[in-house]
């Protein structure tokens, strides 16, 4: 039995209960006035070894199932001075979420599930407009409670308190159920391969090295394969209107044009809701910037320190609209890598939530891309569903296998091919689904890298099966001999079948192919 509780701030409350089976809709009759709170809370038995798996607020945050005495860490533990001149709460939900940091408590947002062997019992949102939903289980108590994130939203009549499935039965039949429910259906069925520029040289490109690395990449990968510009190429991000003269001084438009011309898609970074300090947009635009407290809304470190466009501001939307009329249709560029998307809703307004906003901030994105191919990049996952062709799963990928001490007691989003892994495998049911999945970059390469050579298999074969997107960051005609062999079992991998998770003891993959059982085993994620 599903019991809920309306807080409103008059102080009037309204009760009610629900049963757990199938599609639930809750949408009581408001009196006019302000949501204080809105929460639901059931019970929920677990059996021994029962595993559980809350989805993380957004892209890069780090969800693995979790044991019965599992918790998430916070970020109570690093310094307050830190935390405000890093932006380390900027980059999750840890500015409006509480981190108990308690043995068996962990939190979630849009869906979570219980999964004792093969049999899930799942919970999902079926709208996450109406605010995004939280699940919190205590596993102490055996207490589930599901909160609306709408606070503060006015309301005068009917208001969708909850819409929710629960659906049990296998990993296949319940994420299945959900979809269907929602209506969601992935944009592309087109599985892509091919090159990003970033995890080799990081901002330090110029048209030399990407045609360097463009003409490397032409004797590995195929017709119609991706080869993306990461970030690097602007003056500085924000400032999406020019190429930096300095590193491309005949522009986007050539860079694109040599692309096609090996026959290829060209793909482009941006994070078109931010902007860094020095930018033009930054300088000359200050009312641009998102201000919800009278000051701008610093977003993190990155590039020295970027802070949020407000999407509100009616000159904003006719910049973006610029920006891609002319990187897709004066440039030329197929696929836009759009990132740090979640800039776009910290919060919410009295007649929006925080959730209702970055899903109108995605569909803005759509209709400015029209039909050209949308990689979605730090983004709360649900908002993204069925509006990007292909969307990261996982935090980014890092040269090591899990950062350094330093880093390590930071935020969920950190860099950490470690956790990334984790999310690739434990976030697979979204892929083909809710859209392609992107777990981020693998390598085969020997040099500028810290992973192990089987740690860099254990990368590889993961991205290509729980991949939809799956891209190197290599210069690929350096590869050994090695190298091209354990990529040329990727591509094979691409169609392996009957794919299983073992997450019971230890973790690895099962699968099926060339109609011959095999097994990945997954070592150090878990």
């Amino acid at each position: 039995m599903l019991e809920y509780l309306i807080k409103l701030d008059s102080g009037e409350e309204i009760r009610g209960n629900a049963g757990t089976d199938g599609i639930v809709r809750i949408h009581p009759v408001l009196p006019e006035g302000k949501i204080k709170k809105m929460t639901a809370s059931m019970n929920i038995k677990l059996a021994d070894g029962e595993k559980i798996f809350m989805n993380g607020y957004q892209t890069w945050t780090y969800c693995p199932e979790r044991e019965k005495d599992g918790r998430i860490r916070g970020i109570p533990h690093v310094p307050k001075a830190l935390i405000r001149h890093f932006g380390i709460d900027r980059y999750g939900d840890y500015f409006f979420t509480e981190y108990p940091n308690k043995k068996g408590v962990t939190h979630g947002w849009s869906y979570c599930y219980f999964r004792n062997g093969g049999n899930f019992r799942l919970i999902g949102s079926l709208d996450e407009r109406p605010g995004y939903t939280g699940f919190r289980f205590d596993a102490g108590t055996g207490v589930l409670t599901i909160e609306r994130d709408c606070a503060g939203i006015s309301c005068a009549g009917e208001y969708a308190a909850f819409d929710l499935i629960f659906a049990e039965g296998t990993e296949d039949e319940v994420f299945d159920a959900w979809f269907a429910a929602m209506g969601v259906k992935p944009r592309t069925d087109k599985r892509l391969k091919g090159y990003s520029s970033w995890y080799n040289r990081y901002q330090n490109i110029s048209a030399q090295s990407i045609e360097a690395d463009l003409a490397g990449c032409v004797e590995m990968l195929d017709k119609g394969d991706l080869f993306q510009i990461d970030d690097g190429w602007e003056p500085f991000v924000g400032d999406w209107l020019e190429a930096d003269d300095n590193k491309f001084p005949l522009g986007m438009k050539d860079a694109a044009d040599k692309i096609h011309e090996k026959g290829m898609l060209a793909g482009l970074w941006l994070a078109p809701f931010v902007c860094q300090k020095g930018s033009r947009v930054m300088t000359e635009h200050p009312d641009w910037l998102l201000k919800p407290d009278g000051k701008p809304w610093y977003c993190g470190c990155n590039w020295g320190g970027f802070w949020a466009l407000d999407i509100d501001n009616p000159e904003v939307i006719d910049y973006l609209g610029k920006v891609f009329s002319r990187v897709l249709d004066e440039w030329g560029f197929d696929l836009v890598k759009l990132d740090f998307l979640y800039a776009a809703a910290p919060f919410g307004s009295k007649t929006e939530t925080r959730g209702g906003r970055m899903i109108r901030a995605m569909e803005l994105l759509r209709k400015l891309c029209g039909d050209k191919l949308i990689l979605g990049c730090g983004v709360p996952l649900m908002p993204a569903f069925g509006l990007v062709d292909y969307c990261r799963i996982s935090c980014d990928v890092g040269l090591d296998w899990n950062n350094n001490i330093i880093m390590r007691i930071a935020n969920r989003e950190r860099v950490s091919t470690k956790q990334a892994i984790g999310n690739s495998i434990f976030r697979r049911q979204l892929n083909d689904r809710a859209f392609l999945s992107d777990p981020d970059v693998f390598f085969l390469r020997d040099d500028n890298i810290r992973l192990s050579a089987e740690q860099k298999k254990t990368l590889c074969e993961v991205n290509a099966l729980f991949g939809g997107i799956v891209l190197c960051s290599d210069n690929m005609a350096e590869y050994s001999e090695a190298a091209r062999a354990e990529y040329a079992r990727m591509q094979k991998l691409k169609d392996a079948e009957n794919i299983k998770v073992n997450a019971d003891n230890g973790l690895s993959v099962n699968f099926l192919l060339d109609g011959k059982s095999e097994n990945l085993e997954v070592k150090g994620v878990k």
